[in-house]
């Protein structure tokens, strides 16, 4: 197998040590720069680092997809944005027709912007009606317009509050240990949810470059296939692991190996969330110098001075030297 590597990853703290204010604002900057590092998990065409050529930009047809993916403040800039430009834009039409408006000042723009309010939005209170033929028209054409914004806007919360998330955290690293006398890739999962997530499965893939017969190389996907792949309930940890033998893909793998092929090791993480009764996905991955070697990871599970067990997620991605574990 393969040699130890200078080791990266901080060892565990004590069970009863609690981290300071500082220290886990320092570990959330960690995870959020962790998970801007290029690598295969967040691969999209968006990325900066990745340059698309000659791809169909989909248009319109994209743009709903659009609207259900970005930020919520993104989105809700936009809904204001289109109900105050429509607003204006009826507004306008209102203006260029002087007296069209009972009860509103003659030419004042403010009137008619505020009267395009209550008839986009179907308040009428009354104050202000149309007296024109043009004015009436425009609040026909308005009025439909504004069913159908309404429509539009409440779908696209319902659909964007509605879809099924997974708060599932991975461990920052994985290690190489010693598992039932033969070496084995080890890393670790948690429900942050606290739910149960049902039918849970995972599946992990070594995503490297390999050189064909021909002599061209490619990058392909390799399973690494897992010691225990499923199981039927996932609410707290799940330690995933891989055994290294001649089978593996990892075999007589090094960690210059895997920097030099450029390796990558792919999880993926699905099953039914309880409370949506619908399916969810989780996906991370481990870069070379993600992977710990000669080390194992550090005991979450613990009883208390009561008899309580506890889960200590502060060590959840620790690790710790090779001795006998203390937990499950």
């Amino acid at each position: 197998m393969a040699a130890k590597r200078p080791m990266r990853a901080k060892s565990a703290k004590p069970a009863g040590s609690q981290p300071t204010r500082q220290a886990r604002r320092a570990a959330a900057r960690e995870a959020a720069a962790l998970a801007q590092r290029p690598r295969f998990s967040n691969a999209t065409a968006a990325r900066r680092d990745i340059l698309v050529v000659g791809n169909d930009a989909g248009g319109l047809r994209d743009f709903y997809h659009g609207l259900l993916t970005i930020h919520w403040w993104t989105f809700f800039f936009l809904l204001v944005a289109v109900y105050l430009g429509a607003n204006f834009a009826f507004a306008v039409a209102y203006w260029l027709d002087p007296g069209g408006l009972e009860g509103a000042h003659r030419g004042s723009f403010a009137d008619a912007f505020f009267f395009s309010v209550e008839t986009l939005s179907t308040i009428g209170y009354g104050g202000m009606t149309p007296k024109s033929l043009f004015a009436n028209i425009v609040v026909t054409i308005e009025a439909f317009t504004g069913l159908g914004l309404v429509a539009v806007a409440t779908g696209l919360i319902l659909a964007r509050v509605s879809r099924p998330t997974a708060r599932v955290m991975f461990s920052r690293i994985c290690v190489i240990t010693p598992f039932d006398g033969v070496p084995a890739l080890m890393f670790r999962a948690a429900n942050q949810r606290g739910n149960q997530i049902l039918e849970a499965e995972a599946s992990v893939h070594l995503f490297s470059e390999v050189m064909t017969k021909e002599g061209f190389p490619m990058r392909r996907f390799r399973d690494l296939a897992l010691v225990r792949p499923r199981q039927p309930m996932f609410a707290l940890t799940w330690t995933l692991i891989h055994v290294i033998d001649e089978t593996s893909p990892l075999w007589g793998a090094t960690a210059e190996s895997l920097a030099a092929g450029g390796a990558e090791i792919v999880v993926g993480l699905s099953g039914v969330d309880e409370i949506y009764a619908q399916r969810i996905y989780a996906r991370h991955s481990y870069l070379p110098d993600e992977v710990v070697w000669g080390r194992r990871l550090a005991d979450v599970l613990n009883v208390d001075a009561l008899g309580r067990r506890v889960v200590n997620y502060h060590q959840f991605h620790e690790v710790a030297p090779l001795e006998a574990s203390g937990s499950d």
